[in-house]
């Protein structure tokens, strides 16, 4: 499964031309990654001055406009990032509303400690039994062990579950290194559906040990806009096209939103 990112909570117009805010722009943008070979996106969206947002009337036009474009082809991911901004409490009253077909779930921020975890445990069985996919970000080795923690006692819900490795988030030069994963999913218990995502220009290598491993990738401007040349990607579908040309000779082919859908087990959802 390719993922694309293609925004993320900070970056403008200024960082990129083709970085897309808008509907219309995620919109087109979904279609051309999707032509690409990604399966699924991971959206963003942004109040009127372009900051980060978690309004949901924001993530409806959002997802309409993208639905509207690529119909069936893409799963549609929304974020819950709180950026220092919102609440927890703010963070899953969104959910909620929107009701998303799938979310990514910071683990250190929607339960962080012993004290979250009621709270948190409510609304990953609400998630179970509405059919929504949570994919769980995880930083570090800690945040790992953390969560198998959470499953084991049951606070995550789900015999198989779906995880997003970042590398490189809190490096001291903020990129990202392919040997930061080994660890991690050593770390990890079974049952898990891995993906990876990546800084800088180190993102493909990530990409490309992820894909050796058995693991999915996630790409796009959000955390990188380098191709493995240096040169700045023309556009979020160019780091798509990289990763599908280097995987090939894993013998992996990209996922259809199709085949994302029973991988991450949404059809049976």
């Amino acid at each position: 499964m390719i993922a694309v990112a293609p925004n993320g909570a900070r970056k403008q117009k200024d960082d990129h031309p083709a970085l897309p805010i808008s509907p219309a722009e995620l919109a087109e943008t979904a279609v051309q990654c999707r032509d690409a070979g990604a399966c699924m996106i991971h959206l963003h969206v942004r109040d009127a001055g372009g900051g980060h947002s978690l309004d949901v009337d924001a993530y409806r036009l959002a997802t309409t406009a993208v639905r509207d474009a690529v119909g069936p082809d893409m799963v549609i991911q929304i974020t819950t990032e709180a950026v220092g901004i919102y609440t927890v409490d703010q963070q899953i009253s969104m959910v909620q509303q929107v009701k998303p077909e799938a979310v990514s779930l910071a683990i250190r921020e929607l339960c962080a400690g012993a004290d979250d975890e009621i709270k948190a445990g409510q609304f990953f069985s609400w998630l179970n039994r509405e059919k929504i996919c949570p994919q769980y970000i995880l930083y570090s080795v800690e945040d790992v062990m953390r969560f198998n923690s959470l499953r084991q006692r049951g606070v995550i819900p789900g015999d198989t579950v779906c995880v997003l490795f970042v590398l490189g988030r809190y490096s001291k030069t903020g990129a990202s290194s392919p040997q930061e994963l080994l660890p991690m999913l050593r770390a990890a218990d079974d049952g898990i559906i891995w993906s990876v995502c990546a800084f800088g220009a180190s993102e493909a290598a990530c990409m490309l040990l992820a894909a050796e491993l058995g693991g999915h990738a996630r790409v796009g401007f959000e955390n990188n806009m380098q191709l493995v040349s240096g040169e700045l990607a023309s556009d979020n579908s160019a780091l798509i096209t990289q990763v599908v040309d280097a995987v090939e000779p894993f013998q992996r082919s990209s996922a259809s939103g199709m085949e994302a859908r029973a991988i991450m087990q949404l059809s049976n959802r």
